[in-house]
């Protein structure tokens, strides 16, 4: 009944992504806005990172969004799996989506609660030459197993239709309230291509020892205008599942925005070798000199074209802090801040990489062609999509703190994960 907050730290060593566990810290007090804010700023101090943070991940509830973004110095970068699951959430909301949803599990749950179920299901399996698989159920919290079980359905349908209908193993009354509709499998059939793009979107953001900031703005764009774009011949239902999930996405991760400009995951993009064209946004955009972009597509927006130009300008300010002490020694500071400018220019002529490519081993190549840039790529590349590193800290602390453990110190717990961790 103790509650805690995990801080995790990742940094880029010789090209190769690292993330530590700074602390698990037991936090009695309320989890206000303000509270959060004191213990975050604690935590930077403890661990002399004041002025070296280039943004705090984190997720979308009320209180921590309100500590980062009002209460503290560094930029505030939400967790891209839990805006993505609300946004996958709004789909479900729709009571004819929920009731397909609902009846999967009625017909799973009544498979896993019946020996008689479960066995005449292997019997058809075998009879059918179908893999013998176990139909999966699904958890509200994680939406990921909704796309496990309808596949799973979609695999079994026929042998469960079997079972259904043999009088020796269901009733006539169980056949008729479990069984699931043409209407039904029509739905699943067409949601589970849906379904499993957005399960690969988040995959894609999982990892740990992979840039994945970078990758937000564009798998975001990629899924709009591709994976949840509707189609004529879909049912209505689909349509709207797709538009409710594309409509909240817009609101909360518009690429094209202005205002969206100046966060750490459209710099990372720029960083990054394989999206720096920002071709995410609807027409490609590239950099001809100074403060112009040039080849931009007839159907480019001036909205698109400032949030473009307001990019590049925010790479130029970040560079230009980082060669802010060449003031110190006169006249050559301007030469400096020239060669960044062409620096970001000869960078962004360069040809993309492929997507599957890794950017940091394109870095560590081009690292002495593009020495102040590289410093920036450092700084943002790091950052991961995801709060996930954290949550899997207290996947750790579910070993460590157990009935057999029940009488750890706080202090105690907070060293046993960071030894087990790091």
């Amino acid at each position: 009944t103790e509650s805690y907050v995990t801080i995790t730290c990742h940094f880029i060593r010789q090209w190769k992504m690292e993330s530590v566990i700074l602390q698990t810290c037991a936090m009695p007090e309320r989890h206000t806005a303000e509270n959060l804010a004191d213990m975050l700023n604690t935590a930077a101090e403890t661990w002399n990172l004041k002025g070296k943070i280039t943004t705090y991940v984190h997720d979308n509830a009320s209180n921590i969004v309100l500590a980062n973004t009002a209460l503290l110095e560094w930029e505030s970068n939400p967790c891209f799996a839990h805006t993505l699951q609300l946004a996958i959430n709004d789909g479900f909301k729709f009571s004819s989506i929920n009731r397909v949803v609902g009846a999967a599990s009625r017909l799973v749950s009544h498979f896993h609660h019946s020996t008689v179920a479960t066995q005449a299901l292997k019997l058809k399996q075998q009879q059918q030459n179908l893999p013998q698989h176990r139909l999966m159920q699904y958890c509200k919290t994680r939406w990921k197993l909704i796309n496990d079980m309808f596949q799973r359905l979609q695999e079994q349908r026929w042998a469960v239709a079997a079972v259904l209908s043999d009088r020796s193993f269901t009733k006539l009354v169980e056949a008729r309230t479990l069984g699931l509709t043409d209407d039904n499998w029509q739905i699943i059939k067409e949601l589970l291509p849906v379904l499993r793009s957005l399960k690969c979107a988040t995959t894609v953001l999982f990892g740990e020892s992979e840039v994945s900031i970078s990758m937000v703005y564009p798998v975001t764009a990629t899924l709009l205008s591709k994976h949840l774009k509707t189609v004529p011949e879909e049912s209505n239902k689909v349509t709207e599942f797709k538009t409710a999930v594309s409509e909240s996405l817009r609101l909360r991760l518009q690429p094209a925005a202005l205002h969206r400009a100046e966060k750490a995951a459209l710099i990372s993009s720029l960083l990054d070798p394989r999206h720096k064209h920002l071709k995410f946004i609807d027409a490609p955009v590239r950099m001809a000199n100074n403060n112009n972009i040039a080849g931009v597509g007839p159907y480019t927006s001036m909205l698109e074209v400032e949030a473009a130009n307001s990019t590049v300008k925010k790479l130029r300010t970040a560079c230009d802090k980082h060669i802010a002490m060449a003031t110190l020694f006169g006249d050559d500071y301007y030469m400096e801040k020239a060669s960044v400018q062409t620096e970001l220019e000869n960078y962004i002529l360069e040809p993309c990489i492929p997507p599957d490519q890794d950017p940091l081993e394109w870095w560590r190549v081009n690292e002495n062609r593009y020495r102040k840039l590289a410093r920036l790529a450092k700084a943002y590349l790091c950052i991961p999509a995801t709060s996930v590193p954290a949550e899997r800290g207290f996947s750790a602390a579910g070993l460590i703190v157990n009935r057999l453990h029940s009488r750890l110190s706080p202090e105690h717990v907070d060293m046993l994960i960071f030894l087990n961790k790091n």
